[in-house]
C-alpha cells in the first residue's frame, strides 16, 4: 500500500493510471464486439497505421495525436470498405495495410528524425509519455467512445451476432460497423502512447476473451471485460513501478495471467 501512495505522489503516475484506465476499459468494451466478429486483428492494423501517422507527425513537427486520429479512423473506414467488398479477405488486408504502414513509418523515421527515444516510447510505450494536454484529450475522447457505446448498445448488440437479422429489424449495419471502427480507430490512438504500437491490440484482445471463459452472455462478457481491463491495467502500473518494467509489457503480462487464471477456474467448474 505505501508502494502505491508513494506511486500516486508523481504528477505522471497519476496521469497515466488515469488515461490508461479510460483507454482499457473502452478498449474491452470494443474488443468484445470485434473478437465476436471475428475482427480482433483490426486494432493490430490501426495500431500500425497509427504508427506511420505519428511518425510522419514527428516528422513534420505537428501535433501526433491530432494527425493520427484523422488518419487511422480513415484507415479504418478503408478496410472497412475492403471486407464489405469482398475482394479481399479481411485478414489479408489487414496485413497489407499493418506491414505498408509500419514500413512507411520506420522510412520516415530514419530519413528525418532517426529512431530516437520518443519514437521508441511510440512503438513500445512508456509512462512519461503522458503529458496533461494528452491526458486531457484522452478523457474527452473516452467519454466519447463510452457514450457512443452505451447510446448504441442494443444496435451494437444485433450487428454483432446476426448481421442478416438486424437488417431485417431495420438497423442500418453499414452504419454501426462504421461506429465500431471510428471507435476502435480513436481508442488506439489514445493508447498509442502508453502501449505502444506493438502493444496496443492485446487490451482489445485479452480482456473478451478472459471475461468469455466464464460468462456466456453478452453483457455478461461486456462487463467482466471492463472490470478485468480496468484491474489488469492497474495491477500492470503497479508491476511496471515497483519492477522498473515497461509498462505496456507489464499490462500484458498481468493480462495474459488473467486470462490463465479465469481460464482454469472454468476447467475446474466444469469438472465439478
Amino acid at each position: 500500500m505505501s508502494m502505491i501512495m508513494e506511486m500516486l505522489s508523481y504528477p505522471f503516475m497519476v496521469r497515466a493510471a488515469l488515461g490508461g484506465v479510460l483507454v482499457a476499459l473502452c478498449a474491452a468494451l470494443l474488443g468484445v464486439s470485434l473478437v465476436l466478429k471475428r475482427y480482433s486483428m483490426i486494432g493490430d492494423g490501426l495500431s500500425h497505421v497509427s504508427f506511420g501517422a505519428l511518425s510522419l507527425a514527428l516528422a513534420v513537427g505537428w501535433s501526433p495525436l491530432k494527425v493520427s486520429v484523422p488518419l487511422v479512423v480513415l484507415a479504418a473506414f478503408f478496410l472497412l470498405r475492403i471486407a464489405e467488398n469482398g475482394k479481399i479477405k479481411s485478414d489479408a488486408a489487414i496485413a497489407m495495410v499493418s506491414a505498408s504502414s509500419l514500413a512507411v513509418g520506420i522510412l520516415v523515421t530514419s530519413l528525418t528524425t532517426g529512431m530516437n527515444t520518443d519514437v521508441s516510447s511510440y512503438m513500445f510505450g512508456s509512462i512519461l509519455a503522458m503529458t496533461r494536454a494528452d491526458v486531457i484529450l484522452s478523457c474527452v475522447l473516452s467519454a466519447f467512445v463510452l457514450g457512443m457505446f452505451v447510446l448504441c448498445y442494443n444496435r451494437l448488440f444485433a450487428v454483432t451476432f446476426d448481421e442478416s437479422f438486424a437488417k431485417a429489424s431495420g438497423v442500418r449495419v453499414e452504419r454501426y460497423n462504421v461506429v465500431i471502427a471510428v471507435l476502435t480507430a480513436v481508442t488506439i490512438v489514445l493508447g498509442m502512447r502508453m502501449m505502444g504500437a506493438m502493444l496496443i491490440s492485446s487490451l482489445i484482445i485479452f480482456p473478451p476473451l478472459t471475461a468469455m471463459r466464464l460468462f456466456k452472455s453478452f453483457r455478461g462478457v461486456v462487463i467482466c471485460s471492463g472490470v478485468v481491463a480496468v484491474v489488469c491495467f492497474c495491477l500492470g502500473i503497479v508491476m511496471s513501478y515497483g519492477l522498473s518494467t515497461p509498462a505496456g509489457a507489464s499490462v500484458v503480462v498481468v493480462n495474459l495471467a488473467a486470462f490463465a487464471l479465469f481460464t482454469a477456474i472454468n476447467q475446474m467448474r466444469r469438472r465439478i
